[in-house]
C-alpha cells in the first residue's frame, strides 16, 4: 500500500469513527481537559492560587498561546505568497 493509500484509508477510518460517535463533545472532553490543565499548571505550578484566579490566568495564557499560533500562521502564509510570486516553491 502506498503512503497516499494509507492516508486515504486513515481518513476513511476517522470519518467512520466519527459517524458512529453519538456525543463528539464527550469523546474529546479528556483531551480538552488535559489541554486546559496545562495552562493552569503553567500559571500556578505550586497550586497556591485560588481556583478562580488560577482559571482566569490560565484562560489569558491560553488566549496568548492561540494568538501566538495565529501570528505564526499569518507569517507563514505571507512567506508562502511571497515565494509563490517569486516563482520559488518550498
Amino acid at each position: 500500500m502506498t503512503p497516499a493509500e494509507r492516508a486515504l484509508r486513515g481518513r476513511m477510518g476517522a470519518h467512520l469513527s466519527w459517524a458512529n460517535t453519538a456525543d463528539p463533545q464527550a469523546r474529546t472532553k479528556p483531551g480538552r481537559d488535559a489541554f486546559l490543565a496545562r495552562f493552569e499548571r503553567e500559571v500556578d505550578p505550586e497550586g497556591v492560587l485560588p481556583i478562580e484566579e488560577r482559571k482566569r490566568r490560565a484562560e489569558s495564557l491560553r488566549k496568548a498561546y492561540m494568538q501566538k499560533l495565529a501570528l505564526a500562521s499569518a507569517q507563514k502564509r505571507r512567506e508562502n505568497r511571497t515565494q509563490k510570486k517569486c516563482g520559488r516553491t518550498a
